[in-house]
């Protein structure tokens, strides 16, 4: 993506500006730099405020500007690092001199770039379809439910007296279509009845996919019977889910099953007791749909929408409630007619033009676009999926490409997704906005568009977690390998094909044998991040991406604390350590995640090591540094004493500086405080943070006051405290506060029980008017859930 690079480089210069980085960029060398600052930024006006009916000339100049400017930006990294890195002064100034001379040539090759870009001739007919399809959505718009079952009514119906007929033997239900079609729409619907809903004991929803994952599929209908412990192996989960499931009815959910294997082994651990329990099965493979088939149930296959139905979904879809203009009747029924039934095209046409005017030049516009294609329906869907693509404005299509890294119908964590995308500078300032509300408002926009969907939602009503329909994924990784900028690695052999390209690399599946051959620029890379990875030798190579801008391997037990502190362009890094580190030369980061390996685990040691010094890092937002690391003293720091205005998010495990940290990070939002020591008094510093909304305290004793709570607390944890029971009622007198957890050290399990029905009632007399959910968890007994909205 031309315009992701260009917001990359503007961000490495602009922190050349600043007093912390004074000695990368002395006097003499920043005229360069204001210079080559000045032409990205008119490049990236270009790009914001340019489009063109023909896509494939915008798409050509794209190519050009990013070819450039990747270049000039592995030369400014190469350059800064060697500053950085040098032992001493004389190798310094040397390696400033060469940067000197380096920016001059980028600063040369990017305005003669400028000057070449300008003279293309874009139609201000392209223009001004451009304004209208960029206008971002409004923060109150609210999107379309993604179970709409327009036209799926006699489907509906059909499963319905599947599910609940009087059959008392184990029973089947598979739906199978090409895709697309609204299998997985119908089967939700299915599973969100309330009447349905009320029939079954038990309700599981898994998520399959084409990348079979035995122990994903075991977790996820787990964790929908109950709460299941990560640490047990598959053997103990299946045996888990069966116990579980036995002598209960159930239902459960089999959602985009590509593989007779799979169902072999949901098979053995659903239990046939002969109590109506229900298996709903969704499947694009009519041969998967047939291995599982029970013979009074023949496999539902569903069908593409009637003229009719479809003109209707996609009257709901954009009008909601209203009728579509009169002049749009006839142009839109012949868009509509062009996405020849499809639900999943005609859902994502209806919200290319829903970020339009409503006049009949902008729809003629969108209906010749889609007339130029052609081929089979699945090729034809690919096409009006990549035309939605290309409407998109520039700061929208990098935030999409990336999520196609992700696997697919896999959820994906909104806040990790976030301060990914800041960490790429994909986001851009608004008004006075935190820039992780700006990326909140971006990931709206792909959901308004219909691009991206909403996954579990917290109780704040704010996203959790979000997915991407596997056509949709498939359309990120096709303009992804377009770009050369996003490459999502299946397995070692497309990592050792793509090594060269300069972008990001998502690690989802590798041989248990990598290829250690010699690969040609390497270091181009930027972004590495593993997802649901155990040990693999691949990961020894991490040392190698020198450039790296991202690395999230959180997934990954091995020990990175002798990589990171030589990547020192990082912004973003999610690692384990196995020793202590030194960030001193990371001065870009924006998010530190650090835990400690295994071997670290097995010790279980709370020593304190070694303090990392985070008080010249003037852009972190995100801090969670575990032991034996620990933040240090600001008041021993040797640059002049700053506030860290931009850190939101803090976890201190046995700190003995709680006080002088928080007294300077004013805007914390979220905090976690940790400390084993018999007497905790760090409590008395929170006061000082007024806007802090989410607070996790673990501590052995704490001297409770409900005056020690910021006001603006929504979210509150406590885990050890022995805190008596009697004062549990002060936390009425917090005004915000939304959900409440509680976390009890040891209790008798024979009086566990009743104890809590008492407790429970209690805390209903107590807290009903103002905490929405109280959760009380106790160690080897249960836990109690209370759901109070007012």
């Amino acid at each position: 993506m031309a315009y992701a690079a260009i917001s990359s480089l503007v961000y490495t210069l602009e922190q050349l500006f600043k007093p912390n980085q004074s000695f990368l960029c002395p006097c003499s060398t920043q005229q360069y730099v204001q210079s080559l600052y000045q032409n990205l930024s008119a490049l990236q006006l270009f790009l914001d405020n340019t489009t063109t009916k023909d896509i494939e000339t915008l798409k050509l100049v794209e190519k050009r500007i990013r070819d450039v400017i990747c270049k000039a930006e592995d030369k400014v990294d190469s350059s800064l690092r060697n500053i950085i890195l040098a032992d001493c002064g004389e190798k310094r100034e040397g390696a400033a001199k060469f940067f000197e001379e380096e920016l001059l040539k980028v600063e040369k090759d990017v305005d003669s770039l400028r000057k070449e870009v300008m003279v293309v001739e874009f139609s201000k007919h392209g223009r001004k379809c451009a304004e209208l399809a960029t206008t971002p959505s409004s923060p109150e718009k609210s999107t379309i439910e993604e179970n709409t079952i327009v036209g799926m009514e006699d489907d509906f119906n059909i499963i319905f007296d599947r599910v609940t007929a009087q059959t008392d033997e184990l029973t089947v239900i598979p739906i199978f279509d090409m895709g697309s079609i609204g299998k997985t729409t119908l089967a939700r619907k299915i599973y969100d009845d309330s009447y349905i809903r009320s029939r079954f004991d038990k309700h599981a929803w898994v998520t399959i996919s084409e990348e079979y994952n035995q122990r994903q599929m075991l977790l996820e209908v787990a964790s929908s019977i109950t709460e299941s412990n990560q640490e047990m192996s598959d053997d103990q989960l299946m045996e888990f889910v069966y116990r579980g499931l036995k002598g209960r009815r159930f239902l459960i959910v089999i959602d985009d099953i590509w593989s007779t294997e799979a169902w072999d082994l949901m098979q053995t651990i659903c239990p046939n007791d002969d109590n109506k329990s229900r298996i709903l099965l969704t499947t694009r493979l009519k041969y998967v749909a047939d291995y599982v088939n029970c013979p009074d149930f023949p496999p539902h296959s569903k069908s593409l929408l009637s003229r009719d139905d479809s003109w209707n979904l996609f009257i709901e879809r954009l009008f909601k409630k209203d009728l579509c203009p009169p002049l749009l009747v006839e142009i839109g029924k012949h868009i509509v007619q062009q996405c020849q039934g499809l639900p999943l095209s005609i859902v994502v046409v209806a919200g290319l033009l829903g970020k339009m005017d409503l006049t009949h030049d902008n729809w003629k516009k969108v209906e010749e676009n889609l007339n130029s294609f052609f081929g089979t329906v699945s090729e034809r869907c690919q096409s009006i999926l990549s035309l939605s693509y290309n409407y998109l404005p520039q700061y929208l299509k990098a935030c999409f490409l990336y999520v196609g890294g992700f696997p697919e119908d896999r959820c994906i964590n909104v806040s990790r997704l976030i301060r990914l995308w800041i960490a790429e500078q994909f986001i851009k300032a608004r008004s006075n906005k935190r820039l992780e509300v700006v990326a909140e408002e971006y990931l709206q926009e792909l959901i308004d568009r219909s691009l991206i969907m909403t996954g579990e939602q917290k109780v704040n009503g704010r996203m959790k977690f979000c997915k991407i329909r596997d056509l949709l994924r498939q359309l990120c990784l096709s303009e992804a390998d377009h770009t050369e900028n996003v490459v999502h690695v299946m397995n070692g052999d497309v990592l050792q094909r793509r090594y060269d390209q300069h972008g990001v690399i998502f690690l989802s599946k590798v041989k248990d044998k990598h290829d250690d051959r010699p690969v040609r620029k390497i270091g181009t890379i930027r972004t590495f991040i593993s997802i649901n990875m155990g040990e693999n030798g691949i990961y020894s190579r991490v040392s190698e991406f020198k450039f790296l801008k991202v690395l999230d391997v959180l997934s990954v037990w091995l020990d990175f604390s002798l990589v990171i502190p030589e990547l020192v362009h990082l912004r973003y890094v999610a690692a384990t350590i196995g020793d202590c580190l030194s960030l001193a030369k990371l001065r870009n980061l924006q998010t530190i995640i650090l835990r400690k390996t295994p071997r670290l685990l097995i010790k279980n040691s709370r020593e304190l090591k070694q303090p990392i010094d985070i008080w010249r890092m003037t852009e972190i937002r995100h801090a969670n540094i575990d032991c034996p690391l620990y933040i240090s003293n600001p008041l021993e720091t040797e640059q002049p004493l700053c506030l860290l205005y931009n850190l939101q998010t803090l976890y201190l495990y046995n700190s003995p500086f709680v006080a002088e940290i928080i007294t300077r990070t004013p805007n914390l939002k979220k905090l976690t405080i940790s400390d084993d020591s018999e007497h905790c008094n760090v409590l008395d510093s929170l006061s000082l943070v007024q806007d802090l909304e989410t607070l996790h305290i673990r501590t052995v004793r704490m001297n409770f006051s409900v005056d020690i709570f910021p006001p603006n607390l929504k979210k509150l944890r406590l885990s050890y405290t022995r805190l008596p029971w009697e004062i549990m009622k002060l936390l009425a007198n917090l005004p915000n506060l939304d959900v409440c957890l509680t976390y009890l050290n040891t209790l008798p399990f024979i009086y566990a029980y009743t104890f809590f029905l008492i407790l429970c009632i209690c805390l209903l007399v107590y807290i009903m008017y103002v905490v929405r959910v109280y959760r009380i968890y106790c160690i080897r007994c249960c836990k109690i859930e209370l759901i109070l909205i007012n």
